[in-house]
């Protein structure tokens, strides 16, 4: 019995600490509770408060978007803030950390109860540290509640320090960015002033700018129509077969003239030629250098092209411009069968269809492809001013050619004449020579026997005293004429060569000894052969100086 009571009492006691344990558990869980109900408040507080700053970034990034979205630092103050509201986020965990803590520590109480339970056996030796445990987690638990309350005050009066903070902040950071704000939103309003003083400037170019365009438009139409009209009055005009004729052969005239031909000279304009089929009449003949010509015509059908160009509908112009092809070709066909070339003697066989405009043969070239190909068959060549300009031009330059070969035919003539004559005046310069070659001689012979004959009686008058003014004797000429030396002003044997004429030495004569009781006889000629040389070298040429130098000075040389 008393066992029995001892266990029931035991019994009774293990109950009571398990219901004072679970009580103090509930009291535990109920302070977790109100403290986490708190803690969840002010993390409501916090998130109303980041939601009302998120409310006014988003007014200030409202506002600062109209100022060229200058917001990266709002933006960073925003990131801050929801720093901050982690940071709190963080202390929170901790106290739900420390909350567990707690819980950690009931559940090793009831492991300890469990333990107990377990070891019945050993109830009686440990009640009393059971006991001393029992007041242990009495303490242990009001040392928790303790400490949840201090964690709680704790938690209360971080919180409000931590709202508080960051309101001075907020504050500190809404006057800072309204600041930056309104230093941003200076300039900009700057920017925006001169943009739209810039804005004015240009609005008032362009009014003008839109004015002289509306003066340039009404010049451009009034020009337009000046030329409709102008235009319309050359198709009218054309229309009649005299006026287009007149206007292709002045067409056809200032395009000779551009290529440097002058009319009645190098070209001739509506010349007539009667043949056995009757009077033909080519607008131009263009005269060749060797007496050869080229005709040209410029009578084109016109009717259809001009009925092209004022049709309105696409499938219309076609038609007339194909009716303009078919006339074309068949004025190349008429033109064939004049056969021009047979006017004129050794005349290329082609007669030349000027059309004055470039878009005449384009047109007639769309509508037939092989035109230049028909027309060469039929001996007809299509030119327009960029082909017969070209073409006039070499013309041209053939009689520049042809007048070239004619001068130099002429130079030729009068060279072979010049070469002629030179020769027939070194005939006659040769026989001058000889002439006076002869007189020299003559003279010498003179001069010889006054000395020895005349002289000497004459000088018997001073040594008789007669007279006392010595007499005065003529030297002897020792200077013979030069001979000539180019082959082309002699007549008769071929000259030697250079090599030959020095290799061989020139016969000169001896010089005549004079005495009184002897004649001087004239010095021998030397032969024609030794005279004549070609190209004198320059010994030739002092041996000649040597010998222009008188009788009396080649004395005193020798």
């Amino acid at each position: 019995m008393e066992t029995t009571a001892v266990i029931m009492l035991l019994a009774g006691l293990v109950l009571g600490l398990l219901v004072g344990a679970f009580a103090a558990l509930q009291v535990a869980r109920a302070k977790t509770s109100a403290l986490e109900s708190a803690g969840q408040a002010a993390l409501a507080e916090a998130r109303t408060e980041a939601a009302s700053a998120r409310a006014e970034v988003a007014n200030v990034r409202a506002d600062a978007s109209k100022a060229w979205n200058q917001m990266s630092e709002v933006r960073a103050d925003l990131e801050r803030a929801k720093a901050e509201t982690e940071r709190a986020r963080t202390d929170a965990a901790l106290v739900r950390a420390e909350v567990s803590d707690a819980e950690t520590q009931v559940a090793q109480a009831n492991a300890l109860t469990a333990q107990a339970l377990s070891e019945k056996a050993d109830v009686q030796a440990r009640l009393t540290g059971m006991t001393a445990e029992r007041d242990a987690a009495v303490r242990r638990a009001e040392e928790l509640a303790a400490d949840r309350e201090s964690i709680e005050n704790r938690f209360k009066v971080l919180s409000h320090e931590t709202l508080e903070k960051q309101g001075k902040q907020a504050d500190v950071v809404a006057e800072a960015r309204l600041k930056a704000t309104a230093d941003l939103m200076t300039p900009v309003a700057e920017s925006l002033k001169l943009m739209n003083d810039r804005i004015n400037q240009v609005e008032r170019e362009r009014a003008s700018a839109t004015a002289e365009m509306r003066e340039q438009i009404n010049s451009v139409l009034v020009t337009s129509e000046n030329l409709r009209r102008e235009t319309n009055s050359l198709v009218s005009a054309l229309r009649k077969p005299q006026v287009r004729g007149t206007w292709g052969e002045t067409q056809l005239k200032r395009v000779a003239e551009l290529a440097g031909m002058v009319e009645r000279c190098d070209f001739d304009l509506q010349t007539s030629t009667t043949t056995e089929d009757g009077t033909l009449r080519p607008d131009m003949k263009v005269n060749l250098a060797d007496g050869k010509c080229l005709f040209v015509d410029s009578k084109v059908p016109l009717s259809a092209f001009l009925d092209a160009y004022e049709a309105a509908d696409d499938s219309l112009r076609d038609a007339h411009l194909a009716t303009f092809a078919r006339h074309v070709r068949t004025h190349i066909d008429q033109l064939s069968s004049k056969q021009y070339w047979k006017l004129e003697k050794n005349t290329p066989e082609f007669t030349i269809l000027f059309m004055p405009s470039e878009a005449f043969l384009q047109a007639a070239h769309e509508q037939m492809p092989d035109l230049h190909e028909y027309a060469a068959r039929k001996n007809i060549t299509l030119a327009t001013p960029s082909i017969l300009i070209p073409l006039l031009r070499a013309v041209a330059h053939g009689w520049q050619q042809a007048a070239l070969a004619e001068s130099a035919a002429q130079v030729a003539e009068l060279g072979r004449e010049l070469y002629e004559r030179l020769g027939t005046m070194g005939e006659h310069l040769d026989r001058v020579g000889k002439g006076l070659t002869s007189a020299v001689g003559a003279y010498n012979k003179a001069v010889g026997s006054l000395e020895s004959r005349v002289m000497v009686t004459a000088r018997k008058f001073k040594d008789l005293q007669v007279t006392s003014k010595p007499l005065t004797s003529p030297k002897a000429v020792e200077t013979n004429p030069k001979p000539l030396t180019a082959a082309e002003l002699t007549a008769g044997p071929e000259p030697e060569s250079p090599r030959q004429a020095r290799g061989t030495e020139m016969e000169t004569p001896a010089e005549p000894t004079l005495t009184p009781a002897e004649p001087v006889e004239a010095p021998e000629l030397p032969e024609r052969a030794h005279l004549t040389r070609q190209q004198p070298t320059l010994d030739d040429l002092v041996e000649d100086q040597s010998s222009v130098l008188p009788l009396d000075a080649r004395r005193r040389t020798s």
